[in-house]
Formats: structure tokens, C-alpha cells, sequence
């Protein structure tokens, strides 16, 4: 079987992972996750949403955040922006200060969709129209994520078919890559590999990235899984950090750690250092009073300490 040999990880952690964290967590402290994560090898990382904060109250400093980052040549930063009023936001810093890529996100679920943002799949990707061409128009570049692609809290199953109709909607209105993201962690590997073959119909390989929650312990094996589809684009969050506000019981995403421990022991480049990851995903966790979710941290870190 052939696996690609080298994996390009996004730490979606800084945004995706603190976003529902109860806690105010400073932007000092969200600024230093992503210098550390840079720092560790990361070539993308997912730094925070123009949302409204009455919405999502972690993510109010996200100007603050974007200011404060010092940026390392070759990584990309990217933000989420649900709507234009995000969008113009995110570019009403100086031009240095603007993210490399938008995030748009839409679901594969008519439930969730209406659930999430008071809208049918078709509509909410309507909306994003103008948001994709306004950046694409700037010179900054557009990813779609696609939620609840195998499963749905309000639905159950996903039917591939949705997953491709989706992928086709954002292929339409300009969306350059997507994520195929299994939002509540129920997926295992077939039905991964049918989201994924769903959009590969309409998106070439290299432009997909697999997003999986780990709620059923299945997000490494669906990694693997995706791996086999020569996927080599996967986002993960530091020290497992995340959930999903819709979905009850949904744990984080799969940790950066446990996704390089495997790549690295399968012979697959990712040009991460496991050791300073590591001290990234302990930095954020000690932030938040916690230990990392991560088997591989905890291992190493019980090694190292004799």
C-alpha cells in the first residue's frame, strides 16, 4: 500500500481547541501556544475567528491576537470568518496583520446546519458567496469546512451523497480546499473513507484535509484510514484541546502529539518536533489547570522524567 511520505498538519488548537473553554484564557497565552506551535515545526495554524463575542466570548481578543503574533516565514495563519462583517474585520488591520487564509464553514446535515446557523446547507453557503470572493479578490486564500460528515447529533448518519453535495456547493461559489470533518468523533474508517471518496468528486486530493474528533477513540485509525486515500493534509488540535458547542459529549480533536507519534513511527515526514510539541500542548494545559488529553504527552513526558 502506498502512503504519502510526507503529512502537512494544521494545529486548529489556538481557535478550534479554546474556543468553547469556559475560562477566559488571556491573548498573551494564545499568542505564546502559537509562537510555540511555529516554534515545534507547525507550518499552519488555525489562530482564531472574527465571530461575534456575544456568540463566542473566547474569541473577542482576536485582533489583539493577530497583532501580537511575530510570524515565521512558510507558516500559514488562518482565521475563521462566518459572515462579511468577520471577514472585515479580519482585514481592518494593517495589510501584515491580515490571516493567509479564511475559513468558511458549512455542514453536511440540514439539522445541524439549521441548528448551528439558523439556515438550510444551501443558504448558509449563499451567505459565504460574497466572504470567498471578497478574499479571493484580496489575495488571501479560502478553505471550506465541512462539518458533520459522517454523523450528526440531530440526524444520525450522513449519507455520502450529502458530503458531495456539499463539496460541490463550496467547488462553486470559489472554495479552494476543504476539511472533512467527522465534528461529533462517531466515524470509523469506511465511513470516512466514503465522505472523503464523496469529495474527491469534486475536490483533487491534495486540496482535502481530514478533521477528526476523537469522541469513540476513532479519530487515529480514521487518520489512517484517509492516509491509505493518500490524504496528506490533516488538522489536529495541541494537546487535544476542543469539542463542539452542538454536539453533547463530543470530545476534542484528535492531539497534534498522538497524530505525530503515529505519522513519525510509520516512517512519514511531518517536520515537527514531537519534544517541543509536547511542551506546547503542557503550556496551554497548565494555562487551563489541566493535564494535555494526549497518550503520546503523557508517555513521554513519564519517560522523561525517569
Amino acid at each position: 500500500m502506498k502512503l504519502p511520505t510526507r503529512v502537512k498538519l494544521v494545529d486548529v488548537g489556538p481557535r478550534d481547541g479554546l474556543q468553547n473553554e469556559k475560562q477566559p484564557v488571556s491573548a498573551e497565552v494564545k499568542i505564546g501556544l502559537v509562537h510555540r506551535l511555529q516554534d515545534a515545526g507547525l507550518q499552519e495554524i488555525e489562530v482564531t475567528s472574527f465571530v461575534s463575542p456575544k456568540w463566542v466570548p473566547q474569541m473577542a481578543d482576536n485582533a489583539e491576537v493577530m497583532h501580537g503574533i511575530v510570524r515565521k516565514p512558510g507558516v500559514l495563519y488562518s482565521v475563521l470568518t462566518p459572515n462579511m462583517k468577520g471577514f472585515e474585520a479580519a482585514i481592518a488591520a494593517p495589510r501584515e496583520e491580515w490571516p493567509d487564509e479564511i475559513v468558511v464553514f458549512g455542514a453536511a446535515s440540514e439539522a445541524f446546519s439549521q441548528k448551528n446557523i439558523n439556515c438550510s446547507i444551501a443558504e448558509s453557503i449563499e451567505r459565504f458567496a460574497p466572504v470567498v470572493a471578497g478574499a479571493l479578490e484580496k489575495g488571501i486564500r479560502v478553505r471550506g469546512a465541512m462539518s458533520c460528515t459522517v454523523g450528526c447529533p440531530y440526524e444520525g448518519e450522513i449519507a455520502p451523497a450529502k458530503v458531495g453535495y456539499l463539496a460541490q456547493l463550496m467547488k462553486g461559489i470559489g472554495v479552494q480546499r476543504v476539511d472533512v470533518a467527522d465534528t461529533i468523533g462517531v466515524g470509523t474508517p469506511r465511513k470516512v473513507q466514503a465522505a472523503m471518496e464523496a469529495t474527491l468528486a469534486h475536490f483533487e486530493v491534495d486540496a482535502i484535509s481530514g478533521h477528526f474528533h476523537d469522541t469513540y477513540g476513532q479519530a487515529l485509525v480514521n487518520t489512517l484510514a484517509a492516509l491509505e486515500m493518500g490524504v496528506w493534509n490533516f488538522q489536529s488540535s495541541s494537546a487535544g484541546l476542543g469539542g463542539c458547542p452542538y454536539a453533547k459529549g463530543a470530545t476534542g480533536n484528535v492531539a497534534t502529539e498522538d497524530v505525530v507519534y503515529m505519522l513519525h513511527g510509520m516512517g512519514i515526514e511531518t517536520g515537527i518536533d514531537l519534544d517541543k510539541l509536547i511542551d506546547a500542548g503542557v503550556y496551554i494545559s497548565e494555562a487551563l489547570g489541566r493535564e494535555p488529553n494526549s497518550r503520546a504527552s503523557k508517555a513521554i513526558r513519564t519517560k522523561r522524567a525517569g
